[in-house]
């Protein structure tokens, strides 16, 4: 063990103990209960925060950096680049520096556009192309995923290589990471760094986040959680197709019992109206289909018991048919005054439109009830008809398919593996505008995940690998406790409003300690990496964080449609400083500086206490220094727009 990972885990355990005794002793000692509204929502964003501290250092506990692989890279290999509307000489770039990937392989521009000019552009280029085929015609598209999914049907490389349109590779990408496959034939995913070529030393968009492609994703590798992040990545065909027939199964088991569940119910009504042998015969299949839901459940062939249903279905459909001639029969005897004749050719009696509605307005039997049953089980179509095909490896509960697709592949046993080395350039956003729109679709897809697969309940998944997807889900709910951190130092200054008991030596013997060694581990862990920017980001964009948090809850909840929006990467911004999406953040500066001034104000002329004054001024003033970066980034022009006005 290296010094500084010892380092590492002494400072993790030294946070979570300093830590877990803060937060106690203010829940126990110094909640200001005659403030609570206030009170209550900072400690509890202070519980929220030393949450986040215990999976951040149960992340860093086994932060792993490998040397690369042992085995020499084998295998076939297709490299699929996804692209949308980037611009051509863009997603040409790319593709012409895939092609010279230095290990043998095909190479493939799924074009989600279907332009023309792209697809000639490819084929001059001798270069793959492939878009949608004509089955997913009105079928849901799933953005990327479904993008990918139409390609791996039309590819057979054993290995996939994944890039962005923007992410030039090295020619040796391959050959540093073919080998981890070679090494275990568990591992599915090999992920790499996201590195930006366009972005400066400033950095005022924080793209680069070198905290989380570096130490984090190490220490999730050490618990076998590292995830793929949609590019830069390759991934073992057998796995995703795994996962795409695993996917499909208990697809059709869960339709197969939703069938099955509104078949029993259906016999259940029908058997109360009914009595004597009628009731009977009802009763035993309803439980015949009770019985095949129990199987189905248990892990039985979804076909075979199915096919018994349906064989006792019949044979019931068959017997209160016969019941229902001979009932029929009977009524149209009783139906005395309305026309009946009998034509003796075909042997039948004909009723006129007036006995047809008189026999419909009558309950004559449960027949329906098995009719019903039956065109049920008849809609348990193997093909799928809702989507554009059976099979779908690629994840497509989220618009992020990546988390969600590593987090199906580690609960069916996968490995997965991150290797720290930048074997692709990209180009990240250079507006504002553009930034929050990644960052609000990022967070919107990591919640989707966690609302309709929270990896604290998923079968398969160790509990290493719950607690690492379930942190990075976490950390998007730190819109809320932002407001209150906010919000806390303006009700002091302004109105001296206490959410505790007493700035007293007890408080201070208490943060002090905690706080700076959370910090000095954030600084061990980085290791001169510049992490400054996205501990910023984590409050400054806490308006994204809400908005996505509302929003995915009320796609996956209340059914909403969440649109897919594609980040640009021509490096033009759309429409300058987008005003409506920063104005949270703007009007919370605007406060806290009124707050400040208003503070010195009431301790001038003695209406407020000098420590309790002072403490909270330090947290305004820290609070700005964050918000800042905001207007920093609403005033930033990447590097392209700066080179185009200096050639303008």
């Amino acid at each position: 063990m290296s010094a500084r990972f010892a380092a590492i885990r002494i400072l993790a355990v030294l946070s979570v103990i300093l830590g877990v005794n803060y937060v106690a002793w203010r829940w126990l000692e110094s909640v200001n209960w005659s403030a609570w509204w206030i009170a209550v929502p900072l400690v509890l964003a202070e519980t929220y925060s030393l949450i986040d501290t215990i999976l951040f250092c149960l992340t860093m506990w086994r932060a792993r950096d490998r040397p690369g692989p042992r085995s020499e890279p084998q295998g076939t290999v297709d490299v699929l680049i996804t692209t949308y509307d980037e611009p051509l000489d863009l997603v040409m770039g790319t593709a012409l520096a895939a092609k010279r990937i230095a290990y043998p392989h095909s190479t493939w521009i799924l074009d989600d556009g279907a332009r023309a000019d792209l697809e000639l552009a490819a084929a001059e280029a001798g270069i793959g192309y492939i878009r949608r085929s004509d089955d997913w015609d009105g079928k849901p598209r799933h953005a990327k995923a479904g993008n990918l999914n139409n390609a791996l049907f039309q590819t057979d490389g054993e290995f996939l290589l994944i890039l962005d349109a923007d992410q030039v590779p090295d020619p040796l990408i391959l050959h540093r990471t073919l080998g981890y496959f070679a090494d275990d034939p568990e591992v599915a995913l090999v992920q790499t760094p996201q590195w930006f070529s366009n972005v400066d030393e400033a950095d005022p968009l924080g793209s680069q986040a070198p905290l989380f492609y570096g130490p984090i994703q190490q220490g999730k590798d050490g618990w076998n959680a590292a995830f793929f992040c949609g590019s830069n990545a390759v991934l073992r065909r057998e796995a995703l197709m795994q996962l795409g027939i695993v996917g499909y199964v208990r697809d059709l088991a869960e339709s197969t019992q939703r069938a099955l569940r509104a078949s029993e119910s259906l016999l259940g009504r029908e058997a109360k109206r009914a009595d004597g042998a009628l009731r009977e015969e009802l009763m035993d299949l309803r439980a015949e289909v009770a019985a095949a839901r129990a199987e189905i459940a248990a892990g039985e062939p979804v076909a075979d018991t199915t096919y018994r249903v349906r064989a006792r279905v019949d044979d019931a459909g068959r017997r209160l048919v016969e019941n229902d001639l001979a009932a029929i029969r009977a009524d149209l005897e009783e139906i005395g005054e309305l026309p009946i004749a009998h034509d003796a050719q075909l042997d039948v009696m004909v009723v006129d439109e007036v006995a047809l509605d008189e026999l419909a307005a009558r309950d004559l039997s449960p027949l329906g009830a098995i009719e019903a049953v039956r065109s049920l089980l008849d809609a348990l179509r193997v093909d799928r008809p809702g989507e554009a095909q059976p099979l779908l490896p690629l994840a497509t509960i989220s618009v992020t398919e990546d988390m969600a697709t590593a987090m199906q592949l580690h609960a069916l046993g996968w490995r997965s593996v991150y290797h720290h080395e930048i074997l692709a350039r990209g180009l990240a956003p250079e507006d504002l505008r553009t930034m929050l729109t990644q960052r609000l679709r990022w967070a919107q897809g990591t919640l989707q995940v966690m609302l309709r697969d929270n990896p604290l309940v998923k079968r398969g998944l160790s509990a290493g690998q719950r607690l690492m997807y379930f942190a990075t889900m976490w950390t998007y709910l730190s819109g809320f406790a932002a407001i209150v951190y906010l919000a806390a130092p303006v009700f002091y200054l302004v109105f001296g409003v206490m959410p505790v008991t007493a700035w007293s030596v007890d408080f201070f013997a208490r943060f002090l300690p905690a706080f700076a060694v959370n910090q000095l581990l954030f600084l061990v862990v980085a290791k001169g990496v510049r992490t400054w920017r996205g501990q910023q980001y984590s409050l400054a964009l806490f308006p994204v964080w809400i908005r996505a948090c509302w929003t995915a809850f009320a796609n996956v909840v209340l059914g909403r449609p969440l649109g897919f929006a594609v980040t640009r990467k021509d490096g033009r911004a759309p429409g300058g400083v987008p005003w409506r999406e920063i104005w949270p953040q703007l009007t919370a500066m605007a406060v806290l500086v009124a707050s400040l001034l208003i503070g010195v104000v009431r301790v001038a002329v003695g209406t407020a206490d000098g420590t309790g004054t002072l403490v909270n001024t330090l947290w305004v003033a820290y609070d700005v220094v964050v918000l800042s970066v905001i207007i920093q980034a609403a005033r930033y022009r990447g590097p392209a727009a700066a080179d185009r006005e200096a050639t303008a």
